[in-house]
């Protein structure tokens, strides 16, 4: 069930931002830290050519994919060129794990917020394991480029690998204090970072293009941004969707007081993992570029090169798989129908026309799957449809594909909502103290 009262605007929003000591505090945090993890990424490791790394690499489409989600960190080889991806992997390990091991699973669900912090302490570990395997194949990567290391011994491939996997480390913590003290979840927002810094690049490269070419060119790029603007709207349309399922409950009699019957919604979205299937379904498409890059894998380097290059039939049939199953996924995760029906039925409520108990988590269920079904698909779709047209027009704009402009919204819109639920809590706080 959630609040009937009106969500504030956005000038009622600003200003409760400007008001509040503890929103602002919070803001100024978050703003903080990711100025920090971004300047990380330019601070150089030693002992490393960067120029002559990046006249080598920096050509490459394989590279350009990884370096996009590392905001420009893997062609720069600064400390934080690893950012938050280790953590990103070992979240799926982990909660692909959860789903499959009893013991991790009673963690999760019967042990409450202990078996959560447990969980978080392993999803820790394992993101330190992945980032020490992911920092030797990149020492032995960039050993290998052609003037890159002058002196490539034990002691350069030690001190590589203890500065990514630091440096991995501490935008993880970022990562959880953001979440912990700032505002949004520190990973998605980190994620957003990354693209963000490289979108001024590729619009510029397209601006630039749009000047030097004939009308065709000019016709091409604003059918682009026509097509982009369009998917803004229909992410928006997507994250913010809702089923809202009517509620009734039941009469009540305290003392001499009857409580007539109360009508009320459950709301259930049409996309219950937000952003995090779009994340994590890169971050698998990824994962045999990364490791192809580490170990110099001809197998998984053709496979990331051709296979899973944007635009190629197995990459859109992968790219879709991927992403309806992390959708079905993460609305497990977040909604369990038997837990929903049994809720309603300890508080005397129910759906109109449907009994009580297992039909309720039946119902839930069958509308929940539905729901995330036409979810999966319709952000499929608008993760395929802005390639295509990409590279049907001029395909300058790769750093701002549709991968990324879900990301971007996705996160925005998650931020902004919990901006606003502060600004509510705020007000209710102002109202019980008056």
């Amino acid at each position: 069930m959630i609040s009937r009262d009106k969500a504030p605007t956005a000038q009622e929003t600003f200003a409760q931002m400007a008001q509040a000591a503890g929103l602002r505090g919070r803001l100024l945090v978050t703003i903080g830290l990711l100025i920090l993890v971004r300047l990380g990424v330019f601070l150089p490791i030693p002992g490393i050519n960067v120029q002559a790394f990046k006249a080598q690499v920096q050509n490459s489409p394989l590279i350009g994919l990884l370096d996009l989600f590392s905001g420009g960190g893997i062609v720069a080889l600064g400390i934080f060129a690893l950012g938050i991806l280790p953590y990103i992997n070992a979240s799926i390990i982990l909660q692909l794990l959860t789903s499959a091991l009893p013991s991790l699973e009673n963690l999760q669900k019967n042990e409450g917020e202990a078996g959560r912090r447990k969980i978080s302490q392993i999803t820790r570990y394992v993101a330190l394991g992945w980032a020490v395997i992911q920092s030797i194949g990149i020492s032995i990567w960039v050993a290998s480029v052609p003037g890159a290391v002058a002196n490539p011994d034990f002691f350069f491939y030690a001190n590589t690998v203890i500065a990514l996997t630091a440096g991995s480390m501490f935008v993880m913590w970022v990562s959880e204090l953001i979440t912990e003290r700032g505002v949004g979840n520190g990973a998605s927002l980190l994620i957003f970072l990354n693209i963000v810094a490289v979108v001024p690049k590729s619009f510029g490269a397209t601006i630039a293009l749009a000047q030097t070419g004939g009308r065709e060119i000019v016709g091409k790029v604003i059918i682009l941004l026509v097509v982009f603007l369009v998917m803004i709207v229909g992410i928006v349309f997507v994250q913010e969707g809702t089923r809202k399922i009517p509620i009734i409950s039941a009469r009540r009699q305290v003392g001499r007081k009857l409580y007539l019957e109360k009508s009320s919604y459950l709301p259930l979205r049409l996309n219950q993992g937000g952003v995090m299937p779009i994340i994590f379904a890169s971050a698998v498409l990824f994962l045999p570029a990364s490791l192809g890059s580490a170990i110099q894998n001809e197998t998984l380097n053709k496979i990331a090169g051709t296979y899973l290059n944007p635009g190629h039939p197995v990459y859109v049939v992968v790219y879709l798989v991927l992403i309806l199953f992390f959708s079905y996924f993460y609305a497990s995760l977040i909604v369990n129908p038997v837990d929903l029906a049994q809720n309603l039925k300890k508080m005397g409520s129910s759906i109109p026309g449907i009994r009580p108990g297992r039909t309720t988590s039946e119902y839930v269920e069958r509308v929940l799957n539905r729901l995330t079904f036409l979810g999966a698909v319709f952000l499929g779709l608008v993760a395929i449809v802005p390639t295509a047209v990409e590279s049907a027009t001029v395909g300058t704009f790769r750093g701002l594909g549709a991968t990324s402009l879900l990301i971007l919204v996705g996160v925005a819109i998650d931020t902004s909502k919990q901006i606003q639920t502060y600004v509510i809590s705020q007000r209710y706080e102002g109202m019980v103290k008056q």
